[in-house]
């Protein structure tokens, strides 16, 4: 062996122990594969989504709250956490309400839209019970007061429904964390 080969063969060596290291798994399944930032199931909430607010969601209105992730078997029905209980105007059927929010998927709590990417101050407009969003959006709002924030669970079928639309994938049960801006 020369003295050039040596550090050839301990280099090769440590490449090829360092890509050992890292598994040969090609399962596209997993959400690393799938170019998701999935949370780690550990780090997921093992019960589904109820009346009560989740633990882990800010409840300071000035502060991008962050979707949980479940491991538990999807709601099929609407599920409203109040976050936060507002005190102001109430959102009800025909009031125009400005909103603050994050959209997220409920398996892995992965942002796909949110208001808070145009800015701390960027609101989203909508009247309340006119079939502008889907529908668990909009039923999501209603009953909210002014200066609250609720996180609604959304199945398929208030949502996006089998089809999907733009990242939402057919049959994707969604969270959003909803802020009741204002109510006019």
């Amino acid at each position: 062996m020369t003295r050039r080969t040596a550090p050839r063969l301990l280099l090769t060596a440590a490449v090829a122990l360092s890509l050992a290291a890292c598994g040969g798994s090609t399962d596209d399944s997993s959400p690393a594969a799938a170019g998701s930032s999935a949370a780690a199931a550990s780090d997921c909430l093992a019960e589904a989504p109820t009346s009560a607010a989740p633990a882990g969601v800010s409840t300071d209105l000035a502060v991008r709250p962050e979707a949980p992730c479940y491991t538990a078997p999807a709601p099929t029905d609407l599920v409203l956490s109040d976050v936060v209980v507002g005190t102001g105007a109430e959102a009800a059927a025909g009031t125009d309400a400005e909103v603050k929010y994050v959209g997220a998927f409920y398996e892995s709590g992965d942002e796909f839209d949110a208001s808070w990417n145009g800015g701390d101050d960027k609101t989203f407009s909508v009247t309340v019970g006119a079939g502008q969003v889907i529908p668990g959006f909009d039923q999501g709002i209603e009953g909210m007061k002014v200066g609250g924030r609720r996180m609604v669970t959304i199945p398929s079928d208030l949502g996006y429904g089998p089809s999907g639309q733009g990242p939402i994938p057919g049959g994707a049960t969604l969270v959003f964390l909803i802020d009741l801006v204002s109510v006019s």
